[in-house]
């Protein structure tokens, strides 16, 4: 299994440099969808429901203070398998022109992240985690939908 590093440089190197922002959605993004598509989790690392939407602790400590991410330094794009590359690719090209406030406003509206902010005021600093098992719930049910 590829850990959160190894994705977020393989979407740099396919999408180029983006806000941190836009990094942590679409890694957000890329586990979500590797839980219904694939049935099992892209990466270990657990996911948080921060005020601006869901962010990954661990990627955060390595571009934190960047605006914009140009790499991570250890992270593998080769790491990840076929069928995981496949997975981002998808949602590369679903998600990847959008804007970062686009997609923070996304998951705003999405019951993983809700569920996760409950008890925590707007803009509150909060660590609860945005569980592998409510994601796969919730995005199971768009899935079905399309």
């Amino acid at each position: 299994m590829a850990n959160v590093t190894d994705v977020a440089s393989y979407i740099l190197a396919h999408r180029g440099p983006m806000t941190a922002m836009k990094l942590q959605k679409l890694v957000y993004y890329s586990q979500a969808w590797s839980l219904v598509w694939d049935d099992k989790p892209l990466f270990p690392e657990r996911i948080e429901a921060w005020a601006m939407g869901p962010v990954v602790p661990l990627l955060y400590a390595y571009h934190r203070g960047q605006y914009q991410v140009n790499e991570i330094n250890g992270g593998n794009p080769g790491a990840l398998d076929r069928e995981e590359r496949k997975t981002v690719d998808a949602v590369l090209e679903f998600y990847g022109d959008k804007s970062s406030q686009w997609l923070s406003d996304l998951t705003h509206q999405e019951k993983p992240w809700q569920d996760a902010r409950k008890g925590c005021d707007p803009g509150e600093f909060c660590e609860n985690e945005i569980t592998q098992a409510s994601m796969a719930e919730y995005y199971s049910t768009l899935n079905a939908q399309k």
